[in-house]
């Protein structure tokens, strides 16, 4: 039986002629069969355990594992943890799958002709021979190469260098705002449940009063039929209020949304970079915001799969884009905190990584085990072909994952 891939094994994509002169990551693990959670310690005796400091210094002392308290009681048999339990990949995760799928293309996206018939999105990948047919279609391929060009967009570019930014694109930043706006005017309550305030649904149900009407603003006269199909896709973005979780499916049919404007010609190639550097930076910070205000959920987890921050996923996409050919920046850099520190807003993988440390106190290879394996590959090129292909494989063409999360209407069509 051959040996487990390690993660980051499944982000690497055959060398062809690397020309790259980024140093090797330091020899931990010590070899890259080993998963990097079986590096880690695990000595059940009292013997301080000392390893080499990776950034370079000496001997650090790692304490032992404290023995369990007899006196602490057993969760009860129906205890089902949420907060506390690490990020996971999903029990059927195969690296191998990941590896052998090819790093997806870009793709030019068709513009529909007029008159149009829009139709209500609806769920159509119930069973297995719909995901099989589902993967063989244009679609699948137009989706993700949609994507890939958002990504390419971005590429060795800040978040704050000028670009186009069209009325429209314009426009729908001034509504994410209003949406954060609505944030400062719904606080939290006071509650007795741990996850997800209560008040998170009066956020929603604001939410699903305006949103027709804010979408009509911008669309030209002979598309305003279109909030038909629009606005469910739009409105599940943010979360759902009966579970009170927001993760990467809703990250998802916001992309759905975005997509179905390209389709309609809201938006064109040449606004690309402005969706990253604009339109999705200020999604990303209503997202947060109902996340830490409202305490909302992970719901990917419940999918069988984590955003690579338990929301999120694209962000790592698009800021993995922006470092590509940086001069400084290595996927290993995300370790130094003065790297964070001073680039967290122009880069979005920097910012993502900045949270999350904010957000889980410990030993970042603990909590965060796939992000610090990541850190481990050589340059910034092959971290985002493996995550494109890591998102094609383990979203799009997950039946779990999509049977629940994605719906297709007319510009979606398969």
């Amino acid at each position: 039986m051959e040996p487990p891939q390690s993660p980051s094994a499944a982000l690497k994509t055959p060398d062809e002629g690397d020309s790259s002169q980024t140093p090797p990551p330091p020899p931990y693990p010590p070899s890259s069969s080993t998963p990097i959670h079986e590096c880690l310690p695990h000595s059940t005796t009292t013997t301080t355990t000392t390893s080499t400091c990776c950034n370079g210094g000496g001997p650090a002392e790692i304490p032992p594992p404290q023995p369990l308290s007899s006196s602490i009681s057993p969760p009860p048999p129906n205890h089902r943890p949420t907060r506390d339990r690490p990020p996971s990949l999903p029990p059927n995760h195969s690296y191998q799958a990941i590896i052998d799928t090819p790093v997806p293309k870009s793709q030019k996206v068709s513009v529909i002709s007029l008159p149009h018939e829009f139709l209500t999105p609806s769920k159509k990948i119930n069973h297995p021979d719909d995901m099989a047919r589902f993967i063989e279609t244009d679609l699948l391929s137009n989706f993700i190469g949609f994507i890939v060009s958002l990504s390419e967009s971005i590429r060795g570019k800040k978040l704050s260098e000028p670009c186009r930014e069209s009325e429209t694109l314009t426009y729908i930043c001034s509504v994410l705002d209003t949406f954060a706006s609505w944030v400062d005017e719904i606080p939290p309550i006071q509650q007795t449940n741990k996850h997800g305030n209560f008040a998170y649904r009066d956020w929603y149900d604001r939410l699903l009063a305006n949103s027709e009407a804010l979408i009509l603003k911008f669309l030209p006269e002979d598309l305003k039929s279109s909030t038909e199909e629009l606005v469910p896709y739009f409105t599940d973005s943010f979360g759902n209020s009966a579970r009170l979780d927001y993760g990467t499916n809703h990250e998802l049919n916001f992309t759905a949304w975005i997509y179905c404007l390209a389709r309609m010609g809201v938006t064109k190639e040449e606004d690309y970079q402005a969706v990253v550097s604009r339109v999705y930076v200020k999604y990303y910070n209503v997202t947060r915001k109902l996340q830490t205000v409202y305490d909302l959920e992970p719901g990917s987890h419940m999918y069988g799969f984590s955003g690579l921050d338990d929301y999120h996923f694209l962000p790592f996409i698009f800021g993995s884009s922006q470092l590509i050919a940086h001069k400084y920046m290595k996927p290993k850099s995300i370790h130094i905190q003065d790297i964070l520190d001073n680039f967290a807003k122009e880069y979005l993988y920097i910012s993502c990584i900045a949270l999350v440390k904010k957000k889980k106190k410990g030993v970042f290879a603990d909590n965060w085990p796939l992000l610090d394996d990541i850190s481990r590959v050589p340059n910034w090129t092959k971290v985002n072909d493996g995550l494109l292909k890591m998102y094609k494989a383990e979203m799009l063409e997950s039946l779990q994952y999509m049977a629940s999360s994605f719906q297709t209407g007319s510009l979606l069509q398969w």
